[in-house]
């Protein structure tokens, strides 16, 4: 399929100052009929953002990059994973090539690490109707520009934290939208992306612990799969897959 990379680049960016929820926005959007590819919102604050499996994403006002991107994909439905490892490849490389003295890394199965703690989220919705997948909404939300972080938050961060420069959201969100939009698009034409994503997955080869919320244990991380499980070897040498929500990372 040929992808008109102009033409998603040149879809409009809807600039708030506050919203509920980018997501929530662009779902909107969709429901009136009234979205296209590329389509962006992005908001200098979010009262009620989104986060992963219905957890709240805080920020404080101007200091976040808070972005969603209406976007479509020629991919299958059960290739849902490629789609999101292009996501996180996506924006993982722009921060990386932003400045070299970082170590970013892709936390399983898609958030974003600078030097070993969290700068950043990404919530995907799929709009989905019967076997067609009409649009995706790729949510993002990194921190920027904050100085520090509650107590409570020991393993966040921020790129100012990490580097000691206060970005522009300008031009870090056009960026980061080309780039989103490009490996999105490139998603559906091989597993390239697959091994990038591999090539960056945070604590690849290490010992990590997990729990169920139960019973805490260890496991080496070995690799994330095409259908999105997290391959791990457990102690006895065995190779298992972990699928999202059903295990919890311990940092």
């Amino acid at each position: 399929m040929s992808i008109n990379f102009n033409a998603l680049l040149q879809a409009p960016i809807i600039e708030l100052d506050s919203i509920d929820s980018t997501n929530n926005y662009a779902m909107q959007l969709i429901d009136a009929d009234t979205a296209q590819p590329g389509l962006t919102i992005t908001a200098l604050q979010q009262t009620h953002g989104k986060g992963q499996r219905g957890k709240t994403w805080v920020d404080s006002p101007g200091s976040s990059l808070l972005m969603s991107i209406i976007t479509s994909s020629a991919l299958l439905l059960n290739r849902q994973f490629a789609f999101i490892t292009a996501t996180a490849t996506a924006v993982a490389v722009t921060l990386q090539d932003l400045y070299e003295h970082w170590d970013v890394k892709i936390k399983w199965p898609n958030d974003i690490i600078v030097n070993d703690k969290k700068a950043g989220g990404i919530l995907i919705e799929n709009v989905i109707r019967g076997d067609k997948w009409l649009y995706s909404i790729i949510g993002l939300g990194l921190n920027v520009r904050q100085d520090k972080f509650p107590n409570d938050l020991p393993y966040a961060t921020s790129l100012k934290i990490a580097s000691g420069i206060d970005f522009d959201l300008t031009i870090l969100r056009d960026k980061l939208r080309q780039n989103i939009l490009e490996c999105t698009a490139l998603s559906a034409t091989g597993d390239g992306l697959l091994r990038q994503y591999n090539t960056m997955l945070y604590r690849k080869g290490t010992v990590q612990s997990f729990t169920d919320g139960n019973n805490n244990w260890d496991a080496i991380i070995v690799a994330a799969a095409q259908d999105g499980t997290l391959h791990v070897q457990l102690a006895d040498g065995s190779i298992v897959p972990y699928t999202h929500g059903s295990v919890m990372w311990k940092w």
